[in-house]
């Protein structure tokens, strides 16, 4: 590959220039910080940075967020620490989900057989009732069915099933989710 040829192509951030450095500088060290704990600050941060926040939404800190204009999350949901939304596509998680400490959610990959190394995005969806357990990986393009668990250390490339546990590298359903 031919990093020296790389390009963006046709993608962008989503917002001004002006925006993306206000977020950088500001916005996303007070959400990442350890010292302010207090979740109802970082809902009010992010909803001025764009994102779209449900009612009584937990951030845990160290929490890190690339693009809060491209987050949706709905109600009750729980964001534990470290966890990294690495949204360059959206990533909407909808009520009553619970995503555990040092999650990576990540939105973007790059074309391997590309010479130059493409950029590839697909936004992530979490739907209702879902638990995404500590230190697990969900990748580009894929759908959390509703109530569907992935496992401590998970990774998935592909969509979970709803009210399927899955577990492993890569994830695999194990069985169904009774509640």
């Amino acid at each position: 590959m031919r990093l020296d040829n790389y390009t963006l192509a046709t993608y962008t951030p989503g917002a001004p220039l002006w925006k993306q450095v206000l977020w950088y500088f500001l916005g996303s060290p007070l959400v990442q910080n350890r010292w302010l704990t207090v979740s109802g600050f970082k809902v009010w941060i992010l909803r001025s940075f764009g994102a779209q926040i449900g009612e009584n939404v937990r951030i845990k800190p160290g929490v890190r967020i690339k693009f809060p204009w491209r987050l949706t999350v709905g109600d009750h949901v729980w964001i534990g620490e470290d966890t990294w939304i690495d949204n360059l596509a959206p990533v909407t998680i909808e009520s009553h989900v619970c995503i555990s400490q040092g999650v990576y959610l990540c939105t973007g990959n790059h074309d391997w057989s590309d010479p130059n190394f493409k950029l590839i995005t697909a936004p992530i969806y979490i739907q209702e009732s879902s638990w995404i357990a500590a230190k697990s990986v969900v990748g580009p393009g894929v759908t959390i069915g509703r109530g569907a668990v992935l496992t401590l250390g998970g990774v998935t490339g592909r969509s979970l099933e709803a009210m399927t546990i899955y577990a492993g590298n890569p994830a695999q359903p194990i069985k169904q989710r009774q509640i």
